[in-house]
């Protein structure tokens, strides 16, 4: 299923005791429409604040049931869903699918604004507010430097045996007026990483830092405590990408396997 989602009300996509998150409320959504409990898993969990128009997760139900809903699935769970998130996209798929790990690439895009008048009214949702002007060129060099296979630890907050090598295919700054955003893509992200990224980058843009200061974090095995962690009020998922269903479970297996080698492919 395609998902989408206005994160600022949510603690986040996981299920936490005591708060509101965007897992809980589907996964209540679903059960209310299919008559029959599910377990979603997602592609990439996302903080506090973070939005997404192109989350994707999948779910296990009998093949009798979705044979029963299908047609009418998205209609009905409009119905029972909060205004804030939305299934766009529902389809059967085979069972070596696997929304995290199958998953080639996630796609993320930071919107900021260095505007003195803030966002625009109609944006103020997904767009952060930045009072400092940004020089987008050095920023643009400094995020050139972070692309490839490296281990982000400085940019990371660690989980308890999850690995910080992560393969950076795009980091791009663009101007359009006063708008600026960072493109982001990887492989996977791990916890906090691509606020951080734009953090290092807005350190870069306001002049605090040389182009040449987010590469050098790399070298470190620990999370930087000088890496600022922009807003999670700019972030947005906006695409996944999955290879064709006859290599699925192939790079599933792949991406099981530890990335504690910076020179695994």
């Amino acid at each position: 299923m395609g998902v989408a989602y206005d994160g600022a009300a949510f603690h986040g996509w996981a299920r936490q005791p005591a708060q509101r998150t965007v897992q809980e409320e589907l996964e209540l959504g679903l059960a209310t429409v299919l008559r029959h409990d599910v377990d979603l898993t997602v592609a990439g969990r996302t903080d506090a604040g973070v939005h997404a128009t192109g989350q994707v997760v999948h779910l296990d139900v009998p093949a009798a049931l979705w044979a029963q809903h299908e047609a009418k699935l998205l209609r009905r769970l409009r119905g029972v869903l909060p205004p804030d998130v939305a299934v766009t996209s529902a389809t059967a798929v085979p069972s070596d699918f696997d929304a995290r790990f199958a998953a080639l690439g996630r796609h993320y895009v930071y919107r900021l604004t260095d505007a003195v008048s803030g966002p625009p009214p109609l944006r103020r949702a997904d767009t952060a507010a930045w009072a400092r002007s940004l020089d987008v060129p050095a920023m643009r060099v400094a995020a050139a430097l972070l692309l490839g296979q490296h281990d982000f630890a400085a940019f990371c907050r660690r989980r308890e045996g999850a690995t910080t090598i992560r393969v950076l295919l795009e980091l791009d700054v663009q101007r359009d007026g006063d708008l600026v955003t960072v493109a982001a893509s990887a492989d996977a992200f791990c916890h906090s990483m691509v606020r951080s990224l734009v953090g290092a980058l807005l350190a870069v843009g306001e002049g605090r830092r040389e182009p040449g200061w987010p590469a050098s974090l790399l070298a470190r095995t620990t999370r930087a405590d000088d890496v600022p962690v922009a807003p999670a009020g700019g972030l947005t998922l906006v695409a996944v990408d999955y290879p064709p269903d006859d290599q699925l479970a192939a790079r599933t297996r792949t991406t099981r396997a530890r990335r504690d080698d910076p020179l695994l492919s």
